[in-house]
């Protein structure tokens, strides 16, 4: 990262102060929390690159009320600027911009442990732990995810969940499939007593089948297509042609399952919706996810269906 992109992403968390002093009327706090949905939703439509301006500016904004901020009113402010950084991590993460998204999930941490609020700080580290799968660690993703489950006996069935199945994502890292299945069985016992009305981290609520589309992604890692390609199967039949983004990863995904499970031509016949969607939205994830199954498609590379999948990967460039 040169200077130019380090001082574009860290502009908005590294304000210099002193600030001048500002009435902080306590509505904000709901009207923040009230746009943080609203962000939620529009990643689902447009992906990263079109939002991350937008929630980075206000994050500044309620850094910059929070130096002025009082009592519950400061501490208001501190939880609902955790979730923005939160999302802005997310969403260079999801554009593939992983140095970015590490400063990010830092600044997440800092405000949540400024906050007191030991929900906010296990989110936290399950957003650390986030990257480190994307970074291949699984013994990373362990630790962070032990750490957030060890913070407290009270902790939010919500962050519960979230932690048990970005820990599977470690286990499927180190090949421990028992593991895997063990941590989202779990997790599944406790996605009905997720009833808290925080406005982050609802994921779990908001994504149709969302545990099963984490045990897919975690056999697929582990090599296991068809297992894998009859899990994204089922997930697909239930998410909305709304979720633009999150469809075409799994569309990636399920291509790569089918490759695997030696089924090429099935594969092809997927890959051609997700890249599609990779083009419109601009999801470097999806991308990465379309280069894993070209890697997969290589026992195939001279035959026709070789050929017709780098004809239908074209628009999104020629991988490694």
């Amino acid at each position: 990262m040169n200077r130019r992109q380090f001082v574009s992403v860290t502009a908005a968390a590294l304000v210099p102060g002193p600030m001048s002093s500002q009435h902080v009327d306590p509505a904000l706090i709901d009207y923040f929390e009230q746009q943080l949905e609203g962000h939620y939703r529009a990643d689902m439509y447009l992906g990263p690159h079109d939002l991350i301006g937008t929630v980075s500016a206000q994050y500044q904004l309620i850094d910059k009320l929070i130096r002025s901020a009082k009592g519950e009113v400061r501490r208001g402010l501190l939880r609902a600027g955790a979730a923005y950084a939160a999302l802005v991590g997310w969403l260079y993460q999801d554009a593939g911009d992983l140095g970015a998204a590490a400063f990010w999930r830092g600044v997440t941490q800092e405000i949540a442990v400024r906050s007191r609020d030991a929900h906010l700080i296990g989110y936290s580290l399950v957003n650390q732990a986030h990257v480190r799968t994307d970074l291949g660690d699984g013994h990373g993703v362990i630790d962070l995810c032990e750490a957030a489950l060890d913070l407290s006996d009270g902790l939010l069935p919500k962050i519960r969940v979230m932690a048990l199945q970005q820990q599977a994502h470690g286990a499927s890292l180190t090949g421990d499939r028992a593991a895997v299945d063990q941590l989202i069985d779990t997790a599944e016992g406790l996605l009905s007593r997720v009833d808290d009305d925080l406005p982050w981290g609802n994921a779990c609520r908001r994504t149709p089948g969302y545990l099963e589309v984490q045990r897919a992604t975690c056999y697929g890692r582990l090599g296991l297509g068809r297992e894998a390609d009859s899990l994204w199967a089922q997930v697909l039949d239930v998410v909305p042609a709304t979720a633009r983004r999150d469809r075409g990863v799994y569309l990636a995904r399920h291509a790569t399952s089918a490759a695997t499970a030696r089924n090429p031509d099935h594969a092809v016949e997927i890959a051609r919706e997700a890249v599609h969607l990779a083009v419109e939205t601009r999801s470097a994830r999806m991308v990465r996810e379309l280069r894993t199954l070209e890697r997969a498609m290589r026992p195939w590379h001279d035959a026709p269906v070789g050929r017709d999948l780098n004809e239908i990967l074209a628009p999104v460039g020629k991988g490694s």
